[in-house]
């Protein structure tokens, strides 16, 4: 909870209902009846078998899909998706979003620009997230003649320049390597470190889920996905994210909360071969 005792982003009882791809009319409900809290400043990985609603949820809090019941607040004020997207949040993506026709300081302040920044100070500021993420220098080239690492910091850059009160990351470094993906994972709890954003954080795998939050939820398997377990993480910062992964109470956790979470990816895993 924030000092007032509001949480940054509420999620009340959400639903959500999609028509059936069976061709006879029906519905399908991914997300049931769910409940999702992050105080300010805080830090909450969800996870789940695949499938489970885990991006569905993240769009809930976007505004980006309105769901069939329930409410969104973000800082005690209620988020209607008609009205558009909720303009307190940053949203990273699993693919690339950025614009290959742009160079990277133009990905990065581009933000800015639709918001009215004049460009000679967009440039300034652009150049100061470029030297933040490990791009000084680089923001000359094009998206395609940068790897895949970089492509994820300036996506960062892009993200965080716009100071959002909320980031909403779903998968955003899935496609890295082992190497990358840890060396990224540090890089943004270095940068979350600075000003604590809350961070709604998506992702498949529960060790990277533990090494960056404060929370870890847990999702049941689809359809009618609901949260099963919501686990404190309390481990030390500042943390390396390979070395914390090492210690006695971080492979404890990840027992319990795998405990919890073990059936659920099973269940996924027998109705996709069903499938």
């Amino acid at each position: 909870m924030s000092a007032n005792g509001v949480p940054a982003l509420a999620l009340a009882d959400i639903t959500c209902r999609f028509v059936a791809r069976d061709g006879r009319g029906g519905a399908y409900t991914a997300v049931a009846d769910t409940t999702l809290e992050i105080a300010k400043g805080e830090f909450v990985s969800v996870v789940g078998p695949t499938g489970c609603g885990k991006s569905t949820l993240l769009n809930v809090a976007a505004g980006l899909l309105a769901p069939s019941s329930g409410t969104v607040e973000v800082f005690g004020e209620p988020l209607v998706a008609a009205d558009g997207v909720n303009r307190r949040a940053g949203y990273m993506f699993q693919a690339d979003a950025l614009m290959p026709w742009r160079s990277g300081i133009d990905n990065v302040i581009a933000g800015l620009e639709f918001r009215g920044v004049g460009r000679t100070e967009a440039i300034a500021q652009g150049e100061e997230w470029l030297r933040r993420v490990g791009l000084a220098g680089f923001g000359d080239r094009y998206p395609h003649q940068m790897s895949g690492g970089m492509r994820k910091r300036l996506a960062l850059a892009q993200t965080l320049i716009l100071s959002p009160d909320i980031l909403l990351m779903d998968e955003p470094f899935s496609a890295l390597d082992v190497q990358t993906r840890q060396l990224m994972e540090n890089e943004l709890l270095a940068l979350w470190a600075v000003d604590r954003k809350s961070v709604l954080f998506i992702t498949h795998d529960l060790e990277e889920a533990i090494a960056l939050s404060d929370r870890v939820v847990v999702l049941s398997a689809g359809p009618a996905t609901r949260p099963i377990g919501d686990f404190k993480v309390d481990l030390p910062r500042p943390r390396d994210v390979s070395e914390i992964r090492m210690t006695p109470a971080f492979l404890a956790l990840h027992r319990e909360i795998w405990a919890a979470m073990r059936e659920e990816v099973l269940k996924a895993y027998e109705a996709q071969k069903v499938l």
